[in-house]
This record gives structure tokens, sequence and C-alpha cells, in this order.
């Protein structure tokens, strides 16, 4: 099981965080876990999945052309094979319209010489020569697919490791957005992020820096961010049945920026939280499959899908009347870079 001590996992003190100045407002990033399908509640499997939610990335990358977003892509080794998806996806990333980066499943991405079950199913609890080399044979698929190295990572399960960051340095990778912030996986032997930052912070290497860029999760309700601990002492880290009960009374409430699971009003309460928080990236994300319907629980059928799509019109909405504006992960690092530059 993954923990604390290592790279990502030593969190930074306050003053090393990537803070907003007095005069600068928040941007907002779209996050997508571009991937195959596969059964949520079956045992993981190298064979047995789908690819039939990759012709949908082309509706999702017109939606957020028209909305003035440029979107990043985490392609993982099954879309990155997919001549579909390099059609779809290289042509607007060429024109800057949106960006390429890297998602590690690693019961799908070889070299496949680890036995496949729940805890393999976080990278980070790999051999560290297993680690690198599945990072490196997809960071090396997706130059020679796209003609572009990535540099954003994520891991699939938001499964680091302890030294996840000196091999992303070593591969080439600038920043990291595997962090979910507020969440507990290790019951499932994943990594416990319940104290994890919400601003971005530098991991310093013996190899290089990489920026991490949590994924935005805040905590609403009565007792709002004072209630994390409550909330986590009650729901037992997972958040998942106590969490929604706990959301019931009104007393403190986990709300995730995605559209899977989280109505659109709850989302803006979100995103006002994060704004009075006064933090500089409001991280959205989602996994491609439920560009589909009946690919993921969140999308099952076209109501679902239009619903989906209501679900932005809504968000984006809402961050335009906050005056908070997209960004990119070249904008993130340049404004990373200039203020630890300034520092």
């Amino acid at each position: 099981m993954v923990q604390p001590g290592g790279d990502f996992f030593s969190y930074p003190c306050q003053r090393d965080l990537i803070a907003l100045a007095d005069d600068e407002r928040p941007r907002f990033w779209v996050t997508i876990d571009t991937e195959e399908e596969f059964d949520w509640s079956a045992p993981f499997s190298r064979t047995g999945h789908r690819l039939d939610s990759v012709p949908a990335l082309a509706d999702c990358q017109t939606y957020f052309e028209r909305a003035g977003v440029c979107p990043i892509y985490l392609v993982d080794w099954p879309v990155v094979a997919d001549d579909r998806a390099i059609a779809i996806l290289k042509a607007p990333m060429e024109a800057n319209r949106c960006e390429i980066g890297a998602q590690l499943h690693p019961w799908v991405t070889p070299p496949f010489d680890e036995e496949v079950n729940d805890r393999n199913s976080y990278t980070g609890n790999l051999p560290l020569s297993l680690q690198r080399a599945k990072m490196a044979a997809l960071r090396d698929a997706i130059r020679d697919r796209f003609g572009v190295a990535p540099t954003v990572y994520r891991a699939g399960r938001y499964g680091l490791g302890s030294e996840s960051a000196v091999m992303l340095a070593e591969l080439g990778f600038r920043c990291d957005t595997s962090v979910r912030s507020a969440f507990d996986y290790r019951e499932g032997h994943g990594p416990d992020y319940r104290n994890a930052p919400l601003h971005p912070w530098w991991v310093q290497t013996a190899t290089g820096s990489i920026l991490e860029v949590p994924v935005t999760t805040v905590f609403g309700g009565l007792l709002g961010g004072t209630g994390t601990r409550l909330y986590h002492r009650l729901t037992g880290g997972s958040g998942w049945g106590a969490g929604a009960a706990l959301a019931r009374t009104r007393l403190v409430e986990r709300i995730a920026l995605t559209p899977e699971g989280i109505p659109a009003d709850r989302a803006c309460a979100a995103i006002d939280i994060a704004v009075d928080m006064r933090l500089p990236v409001l991280n959205f994300s989602f996994h491609s499959p439920s560009l589909l319907p009946g690919n993921t629980p969140y999308v099952r059928d076209a109501a679902d899908l239009a619903q989906f799509y209501r679900w932005w019109d809504i968000i984006l909405g809402h961050l335009a009347k906050r005056g908070i504006a997209p960004t990119t992960a070249a904008e993130i690092l340049t404004l990373a870079d200039r203020k630890s530059a300034g520092r």
C-alpha cells in the first residue's frame, strides 16, 4: 500500500504553495481521463475492454471549442493505439485548441509483467523498474502517435507512488494532476489524499521539478472546511453512503468539480467556495466513456448525456459570471515558474 513520506506525499508548508496575487483571478482547467470502457464493478482485466466512446470525443471537442475552452485529454494506452482517436484529436492539438497528456492504466499498459489485481491497478504499488517502464512506454507511444511528447501526467485511479515524481522528471514530464485532495483510497490499496493541499505546489527531485495540480474538491455545508475531520471520521475516508447522508444533513458536504455525480447547483457552490479560498486553478475532471451513454453510472441514456452537456452550460456560465477564465497546462506552468522565480 502506498504510504505518505515520499515526493508527492510530502506536502509543502503554506508559504510554498502556488498562490494568487492580490490582483489575480483564478483560472479553470478541464482535464479529461481519456480511456477505454470497462465494467467498473468487475475485476480488472487486460482484455475485454471497448473503445466505443472514442468517436464521441469529436462532439466533446466541438463543444469545448465553441465555449472557448482548451481541454487536456489525458490519453491512456488503448486510446493512443486507436487510429480514430488520433484522427479526432491530433488536428485540434496542432491548432492549440486542445492539449494531450498521459494517463496510465497499468493493467492495459505494457510491459505486462505483473499480476492483474486490485493492488496492482495502482501504478505506485508496482516495482519501481516496472513503473518506469510503463510510464516510458506510454510517453513514447503518445510522442510517436501525436508528434509531441506529453508533459502532463495522471496516474489511473490516482495511483501515485513514493518515487513517481523522480520518474516523471526523468521522463520529461513537468506537471502531475493525480492528487485527488480530500479522498482516501487506502481501503483498496491506494493512496491517502485526505490532507493534500488544494493549491498547486512544486515537487523537487534530484532530476527536476514537477508541478502538482490537484483535482479540485472542496467542503461545503454549514461546517464548511471546518467539518473536514468530522466528514472523514464518519465516512471512514471513502465517502460513499455516509458522505451522502452527511450532505443531506447540510452539516458538511464533499463536492468534487466534476459532472459525474455532482449536480450543477452543488458544483456552482463549490466554485464559489474555491474562489473564496483563493485557489489559483479550479481543476475539473471527468472520464471520456461518459461521453457515450451506457458506459458509466453517470450517463446511462440519451437524456443523461443531454444533462451532461447542460451541466457544462451551467458551470461555464457561472464561471464567466465569477470572472474565471479557462487555462491550459502551458499557462499553468508559466504562471508557476514565474511565481517561483519571483520568490
